[in-house]
Protein backbone atom coordinates (compact mmCIF):
# COMPACT_ATOMS: atom_id res chain seq x y z
CA UNK A 1 0.00 0.00 0.00
CA UNK A 2 2.79 2.85 0.60
CA UNK A 3 3.81 2.21 -2.96
CA UNK A 4 0.36 2.82 -4.27
CA UNK A 5 0.61 5.90 -2.20
CA UNK A 6 3.38 6.82 -3.34
CA UNK A 7 2.82 6.41 -7.10
CA UNK A 8 -0.49 8.24 -7.03
CA UNK A 9 0.75 10.81 -4.93
CA UNK A 10 4.52 11.39 -7.85
CA UNK A 11 2.07 10.68 -10.96
CA UNK A 12 0.30 14.37 -9.53
CA UNK A 13 3.09 15.95 -7.92
CA UNK A 14 3.81 18.28 -11.18
CA UNK A 15 0.34 20.23 -9.90
CA UNK A 16 2.85 21.19 -6.74
CA UNK A 17 6.16 21.89 -8.87
CA UNK A 18 4.28 24.02 -11.70
CA UNK A 19 2.63 25.78 -9.30
CA UNK A 20 5.71 27.32 -7.80
CA UNK A 21 7.59 27.42 -10.89
CA UNK A 22 4.86 30.19 -12.13
CA UNK A 23 6.59 32.39 -9.58
CA UNK A 24 9.86 32.38 -11.98
CA UNK A 25 8.49 32.07 -15.57
CA UNK A 26 5.28 31.85 -17.45
CA UNK A 27 4.81 29.69 -20.71
CA UNK A 28 3.07 31.00 -23.42
CA UNK A 29 -0.51 30.28 -23.54
CA UNK A 30 -0.15 28.38 -26.91
CA UNK A 31 2.48 25.87 -25.80
CA UNK A 32 0.10 25.36 -22.40
CA UNK A 33 -2.16 24.02 -24.72
CA UNK A 34 0.03 21.57 -26.87
CA UNK A 35 1.25 20.18 -23.59
CA UNK A 36 -2.46 20.11 -22.75
CA UNK A 37 -3.00 18.22 -26.17
CA UNK A 38 -0.28 16.36 -25.89
CA UNK A 39 -1.13 14.89 -22.30
CA UNK A 40 -4.88 14.09 -23.48
CA UNK A 41 -3.57 11.71 -26.43
CA UNK A 42 -0.59 10.07 -24.29
CA UNK A 43 -3.74 9.05 -22.06
CA UNK A 44 -6.51 7.75 -24.35
CA UNK A 45 -3.93 5.61 -25.87
CA UNK A 46 -2.74 4.21 -22.76
CA UNK A 47 -6.72 3.63 -21.27
CA UNK A 48 -7.42 1.98 -24.98
CA UNK A 49 -4.15 -0.06 -25.22
CA UNK A 50 -3.11 -1.46 -21.78
CA UNK A 51 -6.43 -0.56 -19.35
CA UNK A 52 -9.41 -1.60 -21.36
CA UNK A 53 -7.32 -4.70 -22.68
CA UNK A 54 -6.07 -5.60 -18.88
CA UNK A 55 -9.97 -5.57 -18.15
CA UNK A 56 -10.91 -8.08 -20.72
CA UNK A 57 -8.87 -10.52 -19.18
CA UNK A 58 -11.62 -10.98 -16.72
CA UNK A 59 -14.60 -9.48 -18.34
CA UNK A 60 -16.58 -9.78 -21.55
CA UNK A 61 -16.39 -6.58 -23.89
CA UNK A 62 -19.56 -5.80 -23.30
CA UNK A 63 -19.71 -5.69 -19.47
CA UNK A 64 -16.03 -3.30 -19.82
CA UNK A 65 -18.12 -1.23 -21.83
CA UNK A 66 -20.98 -0.89 -19.11
CA UNK A 67 -19.11 -0.55 -16.83
CA UNK A 68 -17.16 2.43 -18.63
CA UNK A 69 -20.52 4.00 -19.45
CA UNK A 70 -21.05 4.02 -15.52
CA UNK A 71 -17.81 5.46 -14.63
CA UNK A 72 -18.16 7.79 -17.16
CA UNK A 73 -21.95 9.14 -15.86
CA UNK A 74 -20.50 8.68 -12.35
CA UNK A 75 -17.90 11.24 -12.93
CA UNK A 76 -20.13 14.00 -15.02
CA UNK A 77 -22.79 13.61 -12.28
CA UNK A 78 -19.46 14.60 -9.94
CA UNK A 79 -18.37 17.28 -11.87
CA UNK A 80 -21.58 18.82 -12.41
CA UNK A 81 -22.01 18.86 -8.77
CA UNK A 82 -18.61 20.28 -8.07
CA UNK A 83 -19.08 22.99 -10.53
CA UNK A 84 -22.27 24.18 -8.83
CA UNK A 85 -21.54 23.71 -5.56
CA UNK A 86 -18.14 25.19 -5.43
CA UNK A 87 -17.64 27.22 -8.69
CA UNK A 88 -14.79 27.05 -11.41
CA UNK A 89 -12.88 30.03 -9.08
CA UNK A 90 -11.78 29.65 -5.80
CA UNK A 91 -9.37 27.66 -3.77
CA UNK A 92 -12.04 25.44 -2.83
CA UNK A 93 -13.53 24.78 -6.08
CA UNK A 94 -9.64 24.49 -7.66
CA UNK A 95 -8.92 22.23 -5.08
CA UNK A 96 -11.91 20.04 -5.29
CA UNK A 97 -11.96 20.18 -8.94
CA UNK A 98 -9.06 18.74 -9.41
CA UNK A 99 -9.14 16.43 -6.84
CA UNK A 100 -12.17 15.04 -8.80
CA UNK A 101 -9.69 14.90 -11.97
CA UNK A 102 -7.25 12.51 -10.11
CA UNK A 103 -9.69 10.05 -8.71
CA UNK A 104 -9.61 7.99 -11.44
CA UNK A 105 -6.23 8.19 -12.48
CA UNK A 106 -4.83 7.47 -9.00
CA UNK A 107 -7.65 4.48 -8.19
CA UNK A 108 -5.80 3.05 -11.45
CA UNK A 109 -2.77 2.97 -10.29
CA UNK A 110 -3.99 1.47 -7.38
CA UNK A 111 -5.74 -1.45 -8.84
CA UNK A 112 -2.55 -2.05 -11.06
CA UNK A 113 -0.56 -2.76 -7.93
CA UNK A 114 -3.06 -4.51 -5.64
CA UNK A 115 -3.95 -7.01 -8.75
CA UNK A 116 -0.48 -7.42 -9.04
CA UNK A 117 -0.68 -5.88 -12.57
CA UNK A 118 2.34 -4.11 -14.37
CA UNK A 119 2.40 -0.66 -13.58
CA UNK A 120 1.90 1.33 -16.56
CA UNK A 121 4.79 3.70 -16.62
CA UNK A 122 3.54 5.68 -19.32
CA UNK A 123 0.12 6.42 -18.37
CA UNK A 124 1.97 7.59 -15.40
CA UNK A 125 4.07 10.00 -17.32
CA UNK A 126 1.09 11.08 -19.08
CA UNK A 127 -0.84 12.11 -15.67
CA UNK A 128 2.27 13.70 -14.70
CA UNK A 129 2.78 15.63 -18.13
CA UNK A 130 -0.63 16.34 -18.70
CA UNK A 131 -1.46 18.35 -15.07
CA UNK A 132 1.18 20.93 -15.85
CA UNK A 133 -0.67 23.41 -18.58
CA UNK A 134 -4.31 22.81 -16.48
CA UNK A 135 -2.81 23.84 -13.36
CA UNK A 136 -0.31 27.19 -14.65
CA UNK A 137 -3.54 29.22 -15.35
CA UNK A 138 -5.30 28.94 -11.96
CA UNK A 139 -1.92 29.23 -10.41
CA UNK A 140 -0.74 32.48 -12.39
CA UNK A 141 -3.90 34.34 -11.57
CA UNK A 142 -3.41 33.49 -8.14
CA UNK A 143 0.11 34.34 -8.02
CA UNK A 144 -1.02 38.17 -9.62
CA UNK A 145 -3.52 38.28 -7.19
CA UNK A 146 -0.88 37.84 -3.91
CA UNK A 147 -1.28 34.54 -3.32
CA UNK A 148 2.29 33.78 -1.24
CA UNK A 149 4.31 30.62 -2.17
CA UNK A 150 3.50 28.63 0.75
CA UNK A 151 -0.21 29.06 0.52
CA UNK A 152 -0.08 27.63 -3.29
CA UNK A 153 2.22 24.87 -1.57
CA UNK A 154 -0.73 24.03 0.97
CA UNK A 155 -3.26 24.65 -1.70
CA UNK A 156 -1.84 21.83 -4.44
CA UNK A 157 -0.06 19.77 -1.82
CA UNK A 158 -3.23 18.77 -0.71
CA UNK A 159 -4.44 17.74 -3.68
CA UNK A 160 -1.16 15.64 -4.38
CA UNK A 161 -1.51 13.49 -0.89
CA UNK A 162 -5.44 13.29 -1.96
CA UNK A 163 -4.17 11.29 -5.46
CA UNK A 164 -1.75 9.25 -3.19
CA UNK A 165 -4.84 8.29 -0.68
CA UNK A 166 -6.92 7.57 -3.63
CA UNK A 167 -4.17 5.08 -4.90
CA UNK A 168 -4.18 3.40 -1.91
CA UNK A 169 -7.61 2.99 -1.55
CA UNK A 170 -7.25 1.29 -4.95
CA UNK A 171 -4.70 -0.95 -3.58
CA UNK A 172 -6.80 -1.73 -1.23
CA UNK A 173 -10.26 -2.48 -3.11
CA UNK A 174 -7.68 -4.67 -5.91
CA UNK A 175 -6.28 -7.07 -2.72
CA UNK A 176 -9.36 -7.55 -0.66
CA UNK A 177 -12.37 -8.60 -3.92
CA UNK A 178 -11.75 -11.07 -6.57
CA UNK A 179 -10.19 -10.16 -9.99
CA UNK A 180 -13.34 -10.11 -11.82
CA UNK A 181 -14.73 -7.30 -9.48
CA UNK A 182 -11.28 -5.57 -9.64
CA UNK A 183 -11.85 -5.38 -13.54
CA UNK A 184 -15.33 -4.12 -13.06
CA UNK A 185 -13.83 -1.16 -10.67
CA UNK A 186 -10.82 -0.23 -13.60
CA UNK A 187 -13.35 -0.23 -16.28
CA UNK A 188 -15.73 2.20 -14.34
CA UNK A 189 -12.34 4.26 -13.04
CA UNK A 190 -11.13 4.35 -17.12
CA UNK A 191 -14.66 5.43 -18.16
CA UNK A 192 -14.13 8.36 -15.55
CA UNK A 193 -10.46 8.84 -16.83
CA UNK A 194 -12.42 8.94 -20.50
CA UNK A 195 -14.67 11.88 -19.60
CA UNK A 196 -12.77 13.63 -18.00
CA UNK A 197 -10.45 14.21 -20.85
CA UNK A 198 -13.47 14.65 -23.13
CA UNK A 199 -15.11 17.75 -20.51
CA UNK A 200 -11.90 19.15 -19.36
CA UNK A 201 -8.69 18.39 -20.80
CA UNK A 202 -9.44 18.34 -24.46
CA UNK A 203 -11.35 21.35 -24.62
CA UNK A 204 -8.89 23.26 -22.47
CA UNK A 205 -6.45 22.13 -25.07
CA UNK A 206 -7.91 23.13 -28.31
CA UNK A 207 -8.74 26.89 -25.98
CA UNK A 208 -5.07 27.36 -25.27
CA UNK A 209 -3.30 25.44 -27.86
CA UNK A 210 -5.90 25.85 -31.13
CA UNK A 211 -5.43 23.67 -34.39
CA UNK A 212 -2.12 23.00 -33.32
CA UNK A 213 -3.37 21.32 -30.30
CA UNK A 214 -4.76 18.35 -32.62
CA UNK A 215 -1.41 17.35 -33.90
CA UNK A 216 -0.04 17.24 -30.17
CA UNK A 217 -2.70 15.14 -29.16
CA UNK A 218 -1.45 12.09 -31.78
CA UNK A 219 2.33 12.80 -30.91
CA UNK A 220 1.37 12.36 -27.52
CA UNK A 221 -1.07 9.34 -28.73
CA UNK A 222 2.00 7.98 -30.42
CA UNK A 223 4.72 8.07 -28.74
CA UNK A 224 2.04 5.91 -25.75
CA UNK A 225 1.49 3.43 -28.10
CA UNK A 226 5.49 3.24 -28.89
CA UNK A 227 6.12 2.98 -24.79
CA UNK A 228 3.24 0.76 -23.92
Amino acid sequence: MPEAFLVGALAQSSLLFTALLVYAFTLPESIVGQLAGFGAGALIAAAAFQLVPEAQVSLSALEVSIWLMVGAAVFAVLDRFIERRFGESGSMGIVVGNVNDALPESLIFGIQLGGGLALSAPLVAAVWISNIPQVIPPAADMAASGWPRSRQALLWGSVVLAAGAFSAVGFLLASAISEANGARVAAFTIGGLIAMLTTSMIPFAYRKGGIAAGIWAVLGFAVSLAAS
